[in-house]
């Protein structure tokens, strides 16, 4: 298993924001976690990236525990973490956003191969290399700030609504970015309040509910289930 998190609880000082969760990410997978804003769904990837301390409970990444890594330590390792409204340095252009990504990596042919197919995945990338992450669209930004995840070379990239913000049209374009992100053997975690856009591209989902996993499925089963149905499909 690729990513474990075993009965893991957080607290924020005396509000308890996850408890005794459960979930896994196989290796080549697309997983998401679905549910209503407040349920834990971002705590969940800030503990992860570590971010923010388990009150108890663990975290294995390829078979070792990573709860205790700093945040530099769990990217080495091989986790990047896309934040929920990009973060993305405004004042500075699409490439050196892109090269940021890099930052902890020495290979600069490596590197290089990886910018190349970061402007293969977005085109429209390249001919605003030089502008400011500012001047961007809100669509432009989203696909800078995977852009940018996936300079890391990542082995797991987890992001935290990426569809927030966005046209249908644009949100829609997100589907094929993240299942070629998967063919290319990356696997995602993917906190998403879009459910129709979350199913279209998991393999494998859990629902949270007030810091507890309340179902979890594979997509298409959970596409039937009447309770995903008349909670977030609109019956």
């Amino acid at each position: 298993m690729l990513l474990s998190l075993k009965n893991i609880s957080v607290h924020y000082k005396k509000a308890i924001a996850l408890e005794n969760v459960s979930l896994e990410v196989a290796e080549g997978s697309v997983v998401a976690i679905i549910g209503a804003n407040g349920s834990g769904k971002s705590t969940i990837l800030r503990t992860v990236s570590g971010l923010k301390r388990l009150t108890s409970g663990e975290i294995l990444f390829q078979g070792k525990r990573i709860d205790g890594l700093t945040p530099y330590q769990i990217v080495r390792n091989g986790i990047t973490h896309i934040p929920e409204g990009r973060r993305l340095f405004p004042y500075l252009t699409v490439l050196s956003n892109l090269k940021l990504g890099a930052v902890l990596r020495k290979d600069e042919i490596a590197v290089q191969k990886d910018m190349d197919e970061v402007f293969k995945h977005f085109p429209k990338l390249w001919g605003l290399r030089h502008q400011k992450a500012i001047t961007l669209s809100g669509g432009e930004q989203a696909m800078l700030a995977i852009g940018r995840g996936l300079m890391s070379n990542p082995k797991l990239i987890m992001m935290d609504e990426p569809s927030i913000g966005l046209a249908p049209i644009i949100v829609d374009e997100l589907v094929p970015v993240i299942k070629n992100i998967n063919k290319k053997g990356v696997s995602v975690l993917l906190i998403e309040q879009n459910v129709p856009l979350a199913l279209e591209v998991a393999h494998y989902v859990y629902a949270l509910q007030l810091g507890k996993i309340v179902l979890s499925s594979d997509g298409e089963e959970l596409k039937s289930n009447d309770i995903i149905k008349e909670a977030y499909l609109g019956g």
